[in-house]
């Protein structure tokens, strides 16, 4: 069960990405924190270029997204893809190159303004094996064993439960399917100011956990070959963080060293279940 703690980040996280959502690209990019242009330094801090990809479109790209999950997703032809976080439709759309016609790509999203604007896009360009729908990714609107792949770009940081997101995973993943997804992570401790800030949650910083939390999570969730397939360091410029920290806190937090990384992370839901049985006899 949700606490009202929980209720009241996602309710935070829901109504700046329907800001977001009316938003173009470049005012987007500007700011690691989405929603209002609060960087004067205009560059990605956290996206990547995904222009030598096939399948991309631009009007579907928010500069929301803090890797290229869909390049090392290993999606085949055929296959069933679910795009968890799928904003305006960015990786749905390159996972449908890459699945082709005969695979489908369903991509979701709890704000209804980014399902909107996704689903205008997938009409536009006639793209009718791309489907969104509007839910929530620790209760995926999906029966169970239904996806070979699943891929998220800068999303499970957003959410409070990421246990719950991850047993999600497994739930709607068939046996043997996979998933890659970028996120952010830390391999240090944030100053409390930036923990607190809404406007730095919805940006994908505060609600980030230690990487090695992260990948635990993973594991303990019965994934099995585990990769880290890309990882860089996220640097977020002065003009951002003095609106959180003094000048004596903005220097001792940068010469502590990188502390925010966007990782690339694999893994594999096994053909067989381990057994959960624990009473003796009755597994034979």
């Amino acid at each position: 069960m949700e606490t009202q703690n929980e209720n009241d980040l996602k309710e935070i996280v829901k109504q700046r990405y329907a800001e977001i959502a009316q938003q173009d690209k470049e005012t987007n990019q500007s700011s690691c924190c989405g929603a209002g242009g609060c960087s004067t330094e205009v560059y990605n801090i956290m996206s990547e270029d995904y222009n030598h990809l096939e399948g991309y479109n631009a009007d579907a790209d928010l500069g929301l997204g803090c890797g290229l999950p869909t390049q090392f997703a290993k999606i085949k032809k055929g296959d069933v893809v679910i795009d968890l976080g799928s904003g305006a439709g960015n990786d749905a759309f390159v996972a449908r190159h890459e699945t082709g016609e005969a695979g489908k790509v369903i991509g979701i999203d709890f704000t209804p303004a980014m399902i909107e604007k996704a689903r205008k896009n997938a009409e536009l360009r006639g793209f009718h094996n791309v489907e969104f729908r509007q839910g929530d990714i620790e209760k995926m609107p999906v029966t169970s064993s239904v996806a070979d792949v699943i891929v998220s770009n800068c999303v499970l940081n957003l959410v409070p439960n990421k246990d719950g997101v991850f047993k999600e995973i497994s739930r709607v993943l068939k046996p043997g399917g996979h998933f890659s997804i970028s996120d952010i992570v830390l391999t240090g401790q944030l100053p409390l100011n930036i923990k607190k800030a809404a406007e730095m949650l919805s940006g994908c910083v505060s609600g980030a956990i230690q990487k090695q939390v992260y990948l635990e999570l993973i594991k303990s969730n019965g994934f099995t070959n585990i990769i880290v397939q890309k990882e860089k360091v996220i640097i977020i410029p002065d003009d951002i963080l003095k609106n959180y920290l003094s000048e004596n806190e903005i220097e001792s937090f940068k010469n502590s060293g990188p502390s925010i990384f966007s990782i690339t992370v694999y893994a594999e839901k096994p053909l067989v279940e381990k057994d959960t049985c624990s009473e003796p006899g009755c597994c034979n």
